[in-house]
């Protein structure tokens, strides 16, 4: 079900990159870490990919889709979720976010699998680091406390991302 969901979601929100190319649409994409919050804890690398409307300079809607993998205690584990939010961002050279952003998560552990509500909330900092490239930003980081409850436990996951910020 998660994974029909990441693909619709990506779906719309290539569509809405294609036909709002206005300066107000946001793609990023990037490396992430999370240290997952569980008994034991896990640390998983991974990749995030999120999109954001602009509706004003400094207020977005996000789609934000990730996933992270890791081996704990001789189990693969993977983890993906699929959020949606409002971003508010101080537009500058040097741009502070903030967002909260809600969802489903999905993880697999040796074969048994859960599903979760799961939510971010999390600040972050964005540059225009290449002069000649006006529409090519760097995510400097962000970072995001993200629980989760899988198997009946709750996890509180920190997420920790960098990457490449594209502006249409």
């Amino acid at each position: 079900m998660l994974r029909k969901l990441t693909f619709i979601a990506s779906l719309v929100l290539l569509f809405s990159v294609s036909a709002r190319a206005q300066d107000q649409v946001q793609v990023f994409g990037g490396y992430s870490y999370m240290h997952v919050g569980d008994d034991p804890s896990l640390n998983t690398n991974g990749w995030e990919i999120a999109g954001e409307y602009k509706f004003a300079d400094w207020l977005g809607g996000v789609a934000d889709v990730d996933g992270h993998y890791g081996t704990s205690e001789g189990f693969d584990r993977s983890t993906h979720s699929i959020l949606f939010g409002p971003q508010i961002s101080f537009p500058a050279r040097v741009s502070p976010f903030v967002h909260l952003l809600i969802g489903g998560a999905h993880t697999n552990w040796g074969g048994d699998t859960s599903d979760s509500f799961a939510m971010a909330l999390g600040a972050g900092i964005d540059s225009s680091i290449f002069a000649s490239a006006p529409g090519i930003d760097w995510r400097i980081i962000q970072f995001d406390y993200i629980p989760t409850y899988f198997f009946g436990h709750t996890q509180n996951n920190v997420r920790i991302s960098t990457g490449i910020v594209l502006r249409f």
